[in-house]
């Protein structure tokens, strides 16, 4: 039974006739007597028992109707997913984001996508930075989203904007009402912080050494948003990307840091993959993410 076969049938036992199938699917009655004709021949059984002049579905007709129906249900369903594709009404977006990243702006920036795009399927990865640009260069992703360049031949990237380094520390600390804090304010306190072997790392003990300081890691961390309930809990002060939205943290205050050290969120694709055509319209939304979160 082939399409044609299969969409004559389904009409016939829909409509209760070869004329009202004829009429449904626009085409003549001897060609529909035809197809239904060498459709039976095929199968080696009649589907219709003609009576008093009427078309009555044999119980071998019954039986194959239900799943014919489905059939075809699913053959127009993917034919629309087609004409939907290739008028880029669906399709899918595949982002691996860090966790900063992850619990920060992107959450605003699908808010906007999805709305402009809503049959758009996304399936997002917050990983580490290293399992991101492997997925990226696999192809497992079509857009990343970090706070450091990812390095690779094929790697294009695009710096969206600066991350100030800021001082995480409860509402209650003697100097949480200071404008900015200093290396030297940070003497004596338990720091949360990134490891020296991270890229942001070695940027941050220039600044201690310069300031006769020496930046005394308690607490290592690889994400920043780990370091939210290790603060709340007292014990210590995060030095960390102000990516995320501390204020949003109840009971945690967030102060610029000087010198002044920044981490850089930076979009890259692999032009060694297909691009998909939704990756700019979602840079587009995650633009406007961060310009709001630099706002506010």
């Amino acid at each position: 039974m082939n399409a044609r076969q299969l969409e004559i049938f389904r009409a016939i036992m829909r409509d209760g006739s070869i004329t009202a199938a004829a009429n449904s699917l626009g085409i003549s009655q001897p060609a529909v007597s035809k197809l239904l004709h060498h459709l039976e021949s095929q199968l080696g059984y009649v589907l219709f028992d003609r009576i008093a002049g009427r078309l009555v579905p044999t119980m071998e007709a019954n039986i194959l109707f239900a799943d014919a129906d489905r059939v075809f249900r699913e053959v127009e369903a993917l034919k629309s997913l087609a004409r939907d594709i290739g008028a880029q009404k669906i399709g899918l977006l595949r982002l691996g984001a860090s966790l900063p990243v992850t619990y920060s702006v992107l959450p605003k920036a699908l808010s906007g996508f999805r709305g402009r795009h809503p049959e758009v399927k996304v399936h997002l990865h917050a990983l580490p930075k290293r399992e991101i640009a492997e997925a990226l260069l696999l192809g497992d992703i079509d857009l990343a989203v970090t706070l450091s360049l990812i390095h690779a031949p094929t790697v294009r990237s695009e710096v969206l904007c600066e991350v100030p380094v800021v001082a995480v520390m409860r509402a209650g600390e003697p100097f949480a009402e200071r404008s900015e804090i200093t290396p030297a304010d940070l003497e004596g306190k338990a720091l949360i912080s990134y490891g020296s072997h991270a890229e942001i790392g070695a940027a941050m003990d220039s600044a201690f050494a310069e300031a006769g300081r020496q930046r005394d890691v308690a607490i290592q961390i690889a994400s920043s948003v780990g370091a939210a309930p290790l603060v709340r809990e007292g014990l210590g002060i995060a030095l960390v990307d102000g990516l995320v939205a501390w204020r949003d943290f109840e009971g945690l205050v967030a102060r610029p840091f000087l010198p002044r050290i920044a981490m850089q969120a930076v979009a890259a694709t692999n032009d060694a993959r297909p691009a998909s055509r939704f990756v700019e319209p979602f840079l587009s939304c995650l633009r406007a993410a961060l310009e709001g979160q630099r706002l506010r």
